[in-house]
């Protein structure tokens, strides 16, 4: 030991008896940097609550908590960040990650107060001096930690795919799904925008993890059309995806389709499909063997109930079959996922339509509940001059004729009215017939259009063109050829829908000359079988239901999804076809426990 050290001590010793001092801000209001990392701010507005910040934090420094003034929506928790500074560790880890780039840091780094309680606040929300600070730091586009560009998907090109219906999309191999896999955050705030509410983080940590037979079994959980869904579905889940605020959306669609692709030779196996499954009283009619009533069928055999479809066609899947072309969803897909649902002992009646060969009073007496999950099949027309002159079609049922392996002839030019999914695949399917050119003629502007932004793009590529602020007045046949007389809008006062009404412009009406028109304005059910059992309809022609239960007027008659929301799309049938099993089950079970009651 040397001297030193025994001698330390005492000179420690000696100050005890002097006046201790601090020095009181030394250098007087030194500001930040402008990239210092101060206390955090937050821009509520473009704050969607996705926790994601909460997650990478090291220390649990932050915590999602509610906020009065926002509320819950679809693509925002209504959750903010609470940051604890006994807590923090300023390493910025949040900001870096935060997909939509709201979550910064001041360069205020001055915070005196005597109150502990203090030291936890919400950035954004709570008043501090900072709060609306332009300087310190923020993530910049290199410094996010996360791939802001999706996994392209590989697709014929438009050139070989415009001339063949075979499907055109290739799929994702293993390296590509596992790299769009590893983009997810695992917020979820997509669960709560998808209709059947799957557990898309989930599946998706079953890939990154290869783990496809969990991820399989998770899919079917809530959507037993999965793998048509995995190339048709509407993906609101994507609309509203975390890294669609500063990039690209996770591709879920895509990556439920690479599960269910990749383990599609040993489903039923890993589903457990063929073994015994419950057994209760009672049975269950289905009307219309789309995806509602078949996902009724499915989710209701495995609570234990015979189940019988109804179907008016002599082959299943709705307008999954008859509404989507071969390019879009193959049917050797469709019925190998029908075939799944099958397998579990799901009855059908074939070429049956209830109304006219049974009426829908007979299956009320002959089942304990019924499901009427009958598509919006019906194509409707505009009411204008000329509408019924030969070589004017209905995109419905044009679609309908392509499903069925025919192959009509519409000449070298066509004209498709509208401009939603249907009038897409009308327009595509016209280009894969051979029509030399494909007019899109829609009354509203390409930002009013339904139809999926993906679809219009693809069709773009085809080759179709597209007529905005234009309509369809007059119809007249001369010859070979159709002349339609077309007239000029533009956009009015918003209508009952929202949007901004088509208005007619006085002296701007041209004539087109084609060899096809095709209508694919809209379509609707067929509710005529309502008054045989005293079934209310409304005045669209939808049933009227309870929407927390989906029962009609009728105890124990039940409707789901396009005879109930009107004309949507598939997965918002599929959600309707499972909550129907829920209630269908609790109603006969309660019916059934009326009954040993009374006994």
């Amino acid at each position: 030991m040397s001297l030193k050290d025994i001698l330390s001590p005492f000179y420690a010793w000696k100050r005890t008896l002097e006046k201790p001092y601090t020095i009181k801000k030394p250098i007087e209001e030194r500001e930040g940097a402008d990239r210092y990392r101060g206390f955090h701010v937050n821009d509520i507005e473009k704050c969607i609550g996705c926790g994601t910040c909460e997650e990478i934090c090291q220390n649990e420094a932050i915590d999602m908590v509610p906020v009065d003034f926002i509320h819950t929506k679809k693509g925002d928790s209504g959750l903010r960040p609470q940051i604890d500074y006994g807590r923090c560790c300023w390493c910025a880890l949040c900001v870096d990650v935060c997909p939509t780039g709201s979550l910064g840091m001041s360069n205020d780094y001055i915070w005196v107060t005597p109150d502990p309680e203090e030291w936890v606040f919400k950035p954004g929300v709570d008043e501090k001096e900072w709060k609306d600070d332009d300087k310190g730091y923020r993530r910049t586009d290199e410094a996010w930690l996360l791939d802001p560009k999706l996994t392209p998907m590989p697709v014929m090109e438009p050139e070989v795919r415009k001339n063949t219906f075979d499907e055109m999309a290739y799929g994702y191999e293993v390296i590509m799904a596992t790299e769009e896999a590893s983009r997810c955050l695992e917020c979820g705030i997509c669960i709560d925008a998808c209709p059947t509410h799957m557990d898309i983080p989930e599946y998706i940590k079953a890939i990154r993890e290869n783990r496809l037979e969990d991820g399989l079994k998770i899919l079917y959980d809530t959507n037993p059309f999965s793998e048509s869904c995995g190339r048709v579905c509407t993906a609101h889940c994507q609309d509203v995806c975390a890294l669609g605020h500063n990039g690209d959306p996770i591709a879920i669609r895509w990556l439920k389709r690479y599960i269910t692709d990749q383990t599609a030779d040993r489903r039923n196996e890993i589903l457990g499909i063929g073994k015994p499954l419950p057994e209760k009283d009672g049975t269950v009619g289905i009307i219309g063997g789309g995806p509602a009533g078949l996902t009724a069928a499915f989710y209701l055999r495995n609570y234990g109930y015979k189940v019988t479809v109804y179907e008016q066609h002599d082959k299943l899947g709705g307008m999954l079959r008859y509404g989507i072309p071969q390019y879009r969803l193959p049917k050797e897909i469709l019925d190998r996922e029908i075939q799944t649902i099958l397998d579990t002992g799901v009855e059908v009646q074939y070429n049956v339509k209830v109304g006219k060969d049974i009426s829908l009073r007979e299956l009320k007496d002959k089942h304990d509940a019924l499901f009427i999950s009958v598509g919006a099949q019906i194509g409707t027309q505009m009411p204008i001059e000329g509408i019924d002159t030969p070589g004017v079609l209905v995109g419905l049922e044009f679609l309908d004729q392509i499903a069925e392996g025919k192959r009509p002839n519409l000449g070298e030019r066509v004209m498709v009215v509208g401009g939603g999914n249907t009038a897409m695949d009308v327009c595509r399917s016209s280009v894969r017939l051979g029509a030399k050119e494909v007019f899109v003629f829609y009354r509203r502007t390409e930002a009013e259009m339904p139809a999926n932004d993906e679809e219009i793009e693809e069709a773009k590529e085809e080759g179709v063109k597209f007529e905005f602020l234009t309509a369809p007045t007059k119809i007249t046949k001369e010859g070979d050829k159709l002349k339609v007389q077309c007239i000029r809008m533009q956009l009015g006062e918003p209508d009952a829908t929202g949007r901004r009404r088509p208005i007619p412009i006085e002296g701007s009406e041209f004539t087109v000359e084609v060899d096809t028109v095709i209508m694919a304005i809209g379509q609707k059910v067929d509710s005529s079988m309502a008054e045989q059992a005293d079934v209310k309809a409304t005045r669209w022609g939808t049933f009227e239901v309870d929407p927390d239960t989906l029962q009609t007027n009728v105890h124990g008659i039940f409707a789901g999804g396009d005879c109930e929301l009107g004309p949507d799309d598939a997965i918002h049938a599929i959600a309707d076809g499972k909550k129907a099993a829920y209630f269908i089950d609790k109603y006969i079970s309660k019916q059934g426990k009326n009954h040993a009651e009374t006994k």
